[in-house]
């Protein structure tokens, strides 16, 4: 399968008065064609710094290093008028918390509208098409044109988004929590939508805490912990046999799974200390655990995983 995405030893710092925060460490992904990719993991992980990282829409301070390719291009290097090229037509984020991301004074249809005149090609009197044709595209009813935000129920203003977010046609659509704080119905209408705008028509990146949801959309499957990817492959091999002992403590954790809690805490990114990250709170640590930051390793063909136990 053809690359659409790589992304080579990618990290993140913010400078911060009390200290640099280490948002992201040597962060190294692909991303084919058409393929769907979950990013999985505990809040403050790193996850939608790394969608910010690949839109170039982190804050000024950001001290970003690394290689991000976009079909051939390394976006790291592009100049800021050249990026804003990319955003929307090439790639397109949707934003989790739709209140806050969308604007409340601007009814649906001419928030929509605005996204397809100001970066695409289209004609103001074929626009208005476009945008019927976006809504009804997510499911949406033709009084949402009409509709103010807070008009809108939950569900309905995360389609507003993803209609936002497929305006202009990207060749790789980045959700951050599509199904955040929408109740179990809701959810599984968003999950279907986003199966079919999705599958076989774009890549997509899905940023979650819903595993149900990762394991039914994604192809592939990636474990960020403390701002590093400690497990990645397959979803179905992923979900089947864990292997990195914070992957298992996070399936373990989950409600369906007996809600086990990992012990103790993610550590604090201004203070890491040597050796591997998740040794403090890991039950099978050995010595050199503490001791030395582990490599990621692919461990068979396409799978990688950071972690002592697992190559030694």
């Amino acid at each position: 399968m053809m690359s659409l995405l790589v992304i080579r030893e990618l990290s993140v710092d913010f400078p911060l008065p009390e200290g640099t925060v280490y948002a992201l460490s040597g962060v190294s992904l692909e991303l084919g064609e058409e393929e769907r990719l979950a990013l999985i993991g505990e809040t403050g992980s790193g996850k939608s710094v790394l969608a910010g990282a690949i839109l170039r829409l982190l804050p000024a301070q950001a001290r970003v290093r690394g290689e991000i390719w976009y079909r051939g291009t390394n976006l790291l290097a592009l100049s800021p008028e050249e990026m804003r090229r990319f955003r929307g037509s090439e790639i397109a984020l949707v934003m989790q918390n739709p209140a806050s991301a969308l604007n409340p004074v601007l009814t649906g249809g001419y928030q929509v509208r605005e996204a397809v005149l100001r970066r695409g090609r289209l004609a103001k009197r074929l626009a208005q098409g476009k945008v019927a044709e976006l809504l009804a595209r997510v499911g949406l009813p033709e009084r949402a044109a009409s509709s103010y935000p807070h008009q809108l129920s939950g569900g309905m203003q995360q389609r507003l988004l993803l209609s936002l977010g497929l305006a202009l046609a990207p060749r790789l659509l980045i959700a951050d929590e599509p199904t955040k704080g929408l109740d179990w119905s809701l959810r599984s209408q968003i999950v279907q939508l986003l199966q079919d705008i999705t599958a076989g028509q774009r890549a997509f990146i899905l940023i979650t805490h819903d595993l149900a949801a990762a394991r039914y959309l994604a192809e592939r499957v990636a474990v960020l912990y403390a701002g590093q990817v400690v497990e990645y492959g397959l979803a179905e091999d992923l979900f089947s046999l864990p292997r990195h002992p914070y992957t298992r403590g996070l399936f373990a954790s989950h409600p369906a799974r007996g809600l086990k809690p990992i012990p103790g805490m993610a550590p604090v990114l201004t203070s890491l200390s040597r050796g591997c990250r998740f040794q403090p709170r890991c039950g099978q640590a050995r010595p050199v655990c503490a001791r030395e930051d582990p490599p990621f390793v692919e461990i068979s063909e396409g799978y990688f995983v950071r972690c002592h136990r697992c190559f030694r």
